[in-house]
């Protein structure tokens, strides 16, 4: 069984990346120091109030391995694809 991979939301606060469901940035006057994220998390009523940006959140997010990348660790190769991925 594989450990899940938890996401540093500031100020000692975490969730697991697989039950983060949005994140949303805090701005106007409700945005100050620690609060600049709202993290929605499934089985929470309330989100999370972070303190890392919603770029940082999301960038950490996108570093986690998916499904090609646990293809190859596992030998395995993916389907080739028709034409190239698009850049945009």
């Amino acid at each position: 069984m594989v450990a899940p991979t938890y996401i540093a939301l500031g100020l000692g606060r975490f969730a697991r990346a697989d039950r983060i469901l949005a994140v949303e940035p805090i701005e106007g006057d409700e945005r100050g120091p620690g609060r600049r994220t709202r993290v929605w998390v499934e089985g929470l009523g309330q989100p999370i109030v972070a303190s890392r940006s919603e770029a940082a959140i999301l960038a950490e997010l996108g570093r986690l391995p998916d499904e090609d990348d646990a293809a190859r660790q596992a030998g395995r190769r993916r389907e080739p694809r028709d034409e190239p991925p698009s850049l945009f």
